[in-house]
């Protein structure tokens, strides 16, 4: 049985207590001043319930938890007239809170939710707070249909949450369909998004869905969104508003039923001040934010997520990290997040020595400079990488504006858009390069 823990709760109705035992659930109340855990030493603590009313140092109270069980997610019970202490709460730690009074129903509902967290998800590692809090906060918009905004620096892994919304939602058994907006020419981004008929442009043999009708039913990923021209916006967002479309040559309306997803690693708001990007559709896609953090602001998700590649890439091998390793995972800085980390580890199976990898094997001492400045360090000696480091000087002096940056090196932005994916083939992260020499 796993055991509730309700701190500072003088009792537990005896409705909730039968409806928690149904769920395999044991409530347990703690009596102030208590170590929570040493009242936990004998089950599993699945989570940790604060009375804000009931005790006169919740923030404390709640640090004091945090610190006893790590593990364990905590809720915060507060009236009303508590808004600004429940958002203190959340800041520093508790996973969600509930207004009082409420029903047997609302709780079990809110512990489904929260206790949900704690249990193993595919390629999904979720021990730090900042992690739970988002995993949290998309569950819950997976639940709506409406669109959701994700956000943070390349190699956060904004895919992976992508796919996690769709796959929690009710949309599940409905296609996932991801579209790499920085991928595809600009020439092939309309049909490739809206399909076409047959004739609509040289080369249209035939008629062809694109990709909104192909997730009709289910949830379109729209990644690198920031990459989208400013006329396909303008579609996009009729598409978004009206819930259906055109095909490039037809003036027939479809119908459609999809979730979309919009990922970024850029800043829109700052594109939508520079005009880049169109405010309107911005908010259309901003209902629900979210954003990962970097790796370097959830360090205790290093090891967990380090392991986790160890069994991924060798499964049948019980490699382990030595001290001076996990040392040097945790406070390296990650510029290229869960991505780079992957490679590391990738790189300390191929040269260990035996089942302990140690800290040279890493080799993260020679990636000072790692991820885009080390890449184009790295080619820059050939007249490849100074093409490529000529082409990058040239897009961080007009701030990263793809028409303005082809005009300057005299190409055309499909040229331009040619180059900037064989730099990413050669793992150099433009928009990573612009932030890092910004």
């Amino acid at each position: 049985m796993q055991q509730v823990l309700f701190v500072d709760c003088e009792r537990v109705s005896a409705s909730l207590a039968a409806a928690m035992t149904i769920r395999g659930l044991v409530a347990r109340c703690v009596e102030p001043g208590c170590l929570v855990n040493e009242v936990a030493g004998t089950e599993t603590a699945a989570l940790a319930v604060l009375d804000a009313g009931k005790c006169a140092n919740v923030l404390g109270r709640l640090q004091h938890i945090r610190r006893q069980l790590p593990d364990c997610p905590v809720v915060i019970l507060v009236d009303p007239a508590q808004s600004e202490l429940a958002g203190e709460a959340m800041r520093l730690g508790a996973m969600d809170y509930l207004l009082k009074p409420f029903s047997d129903d609302q709780f079990l509902t809110l512990a489904d939710h929260v206790m949900s967290l704690s249990e193993p998800i595919a390629d999904l590692v979720h021990v730090s707070h900042a992690s739970r809090q988002l995993l949290l906060l998309a569950k819950k918009a997976a639940q709506t249909a409406a669109s959701v905004l994700i956000t943070g620096e390349s190699g956060t892994g904004k895919e992976r949450l992508a796919r996690y919304i769709h796959d929690v939602s009710p949309r599940a058994r409905g296609p996932y369909v991801a579209v790499n907006c920085a991928a595809i020419p600009h020439a092939l981004l309309e049909s490739t998004l809206f399909g076409h008929t047959r004739g609509a442009f040289t080369g249209a043999t035939q008629s062809q869905p694109g990709k909104f009708e192909l997730a009709d039913g289910g949830t379109l990923l729209l990644d690198e969104i920031a990459e989208l021209p400013l006329e396909l916006q303008a579609k996009l967002l009729r598409v978004l508003q009206e819930r259906e479309l055109e095909r490039v040559g037809s003036h027939e309306r479809r119908k459609l039923d999809v979730r979309v997803i919009a990922a970024t690693n850029r800043d829109l708001r700052q594109l939508v001040a520079d005009g880049r990007f169109r405010e309107d559709l911005f908010y259309r896609l901003d209902v629900l934010p979210l954003s990962w953090p970097a790796l370097r602001e959830r360090r205790e998700d290093i090891l967990p997520l380090a392991r986790h590649f160890l069994d991924k890439h060798s499964p049948d091998q019980l490699f382990q990290f030595d001290a001076a390793a996990a040392q040097a995972l945790v406070t390296y800085d990650w510029p290229g997040n869960v991505r780079e980390l992957e490679n590391v580890v990738q790189r300390a199976l191929i040269m260990a020595r035996g089942l302990i990898l140690r800290a040279e094997d890493l080799q993260l001492e020679t990636a000072v400079t790692a991820g885009v400045e080390s890449s184009v360090a790295e080619l820059v000696s050939g007249r490849r990488g100074a093409e490529f480091q000529y082409v990058l000087d040239t897009l961080r002096q007009f701030d990263g504006h793809r028409e303005r940056t082809a005009k300057a090196l005299g190409v055309t932005t499909r040229a331009l858009r040619y180059k900037l994916a064989a730099m990413r083939e050669h793992g150099i992260d433009v928009n990573q390069f612009l932030a890092r020499r910004a």
